[in-house]
């Protein structure tokens, strides 16, 4: 037999000698490299060959469907070789990689790196042995969803994909949140999740249809009613707070004041001037600071306020208005008894319905309109009332009475005198003519 074996190799041309040397290396060749070997180490020449069969045979073997510990020794684009104490390496294929999508080997692995694998195939013919890092994961992963479920524990996970019904999360093995358990309230759009690393409960586990439900909605209920316990029972009326703006309404604007405990900022306490709509002044995802202005533990109501921590005009409103000061403002709304115009954001002057001008005016609407930039007299200023008193009629010349009025009064009333003597005198002397 070793005869056939070199004339083969002479047939298949000029080999060099080291290279033929490994193509027909036998067992016994690299039990002699051993010896070799752990004779340098040892520093001991006279290690014998039964020796090392011996250090052989004393090798674990590993057992199939069983977690191994390993060093990372060979990264490739296909497989990833493992030191796992044995005569060979492991191997791990790359569809037993765990990989995530478009993720190479070498994102997933580094030299020396300590892993745990799964065994998978144990060849001890051929000495090689195929393990999976991915199964191993998944085993581990089970294990740690088991006692946290047992315990009650939550546990944190990064959202892979948006699926019809719900989102899926990476455990190490695929978990699943229904739609209706992301969030207290309806979430429209669940894309905005992928990739966010959230905390979950475990509700349902089943490790035989390898099914793990979870819910971040029971987490954050829990948290919410500790929150609104604290906030009733340590928040009084007047305290400042920091919130965010969650959703805003015709009405006004609710706001997290912590641990998704909201309140009503009213429509009327966000400015000290009129608001049209609260997106006038907020925006959903503010940080702003407002004033507790009511609590209603029964009815689990807090009122806020924006206003309350804003600068008041009033305060210093004499230093920057007099009487007989002209002013330009906007017309904010016309009523019956006259016009209101915003002078600057929390203060308003009335021009009443006299001071608009000169002539009787029947209707607001008949001199200015909603919107409308007027300039006026500041006529009287009330800080304590937060009144100004405003006139367009100050700011116009008076119109001059016209003399002729009077001129043309007295010829008309001439010849009415004149038709009522003609009349007369027909009357009296008519009777008479007609006799003669």
């Amino acid at each position: 037999m070793s005869e056939f074996t070199e004339e083969k190799v002479v047939v298949n041309g000029p080999v060099d000698q080291d290279e033929t040397k490994q193509e027909v290396e036998t067992p016994e060749a690299e039990v002699e490299a051993v010896e070799t070997q752990a004779a340098e180490t040892s520093g001991d020449p006279e290690v014998s060959h039964e020796e090392v069969m011996q250090e052989y045979s004393d090798m674990p073997t590993p057992v199939p469907n069983t977690i191994i510990s390993g060093k990372v020794v060979q990264i490739g684009t296909d497989e990833v070789l493992v030191d796992i104490g044995y005569k060979s390496e492991g191997r791990i294929p790359l569809n037993e990689m765990g990989l995530k999508p478009n993720q190479e080997p070498k994102d997933a692995f580094a030299l020396e790196q300590d892993i745990d694998v799964w065994v998978l195939k144990v060849d001890d013919a051929e000495g090689n042995v195929v393990l999976s890092k991915r199964r191993a994961d998944a085993q581990k992963a089970w294990a740690e969803l088991e006692q946290l479920y047992a315990e009650g524990k939550p546990i944190t996970a990064e959202v892979t994909q948006v699926v019809k019904g719900g989102l899926l999360v990476d455990l190490g093995v695929r978990g699943f949140i229904p739609a209706s358990h992301v969030s207290r309230n309806y979430v429209d759009d669940l894309e905005k999740y992928v990739g966010q690393t959230l905390e979950l409960k475990i509700i349902e586990l089943d490790r035989q249809k390898n099914n793990v439900v979870l819910s971040r909605k029971d987490l954050l209920e829990e948290e919410y009613q500790k929150a609104k316990e604290e906030i009733f029972n340590t928040l009084e009326e007047g305290s400042v707070v920091d919130g965010v703006v969650r959703r805003i309404t015709d009405f006004g604007a609710f706001v997290d004041i912590g641990g998704g405990v909201e309140g009503l900022l009213h429509v009327s306490e966000m400015a000290h001037s009129r608001v049209k709509h609260p997106s006038d002044v907020v925006s959903e995802g503010d940080q702003v600071k407002v004033m507790v202005l009511g609590l209603d533990k029964e009815a689990e109501r807090i009122s806020l306020g924006l206003k309350q921590t804003l600068p008041d005009p009033w305060d210093t409103i004499e230093e920057r208005y007099q009487v007989g000061d002209k002013v330009s403002g906007i017309v904010t709304r016309t009523v019956d008894f006259g016009a209101f115009v915003k002078l600057e954001d929390g203060v308003e002057g009335l021009i009443h319905i006299s001071q608009l001008a000169h002539r009787h005016v029947a209707k607001t609407d008949e001199v200015v309109k909603s919107g409308d930039e007027v300039e006026a007299k500041v006529i009287s200023l009330d800080p304590e009332a937060r009144r100004i008193g405003l006139s367009i009629r100050e700011l116009e010349p008076k119109p001059e009475v016209k003399k002729e009025v009077k001129k043309m009064e007295k010829v008309e009333e001439k010849p009415e005198e004149e038709e009522q003597l003609t009349t007369t005198l027909g009357d009296m002397f008519g009777d008479l003519f007609k006799d003669q």
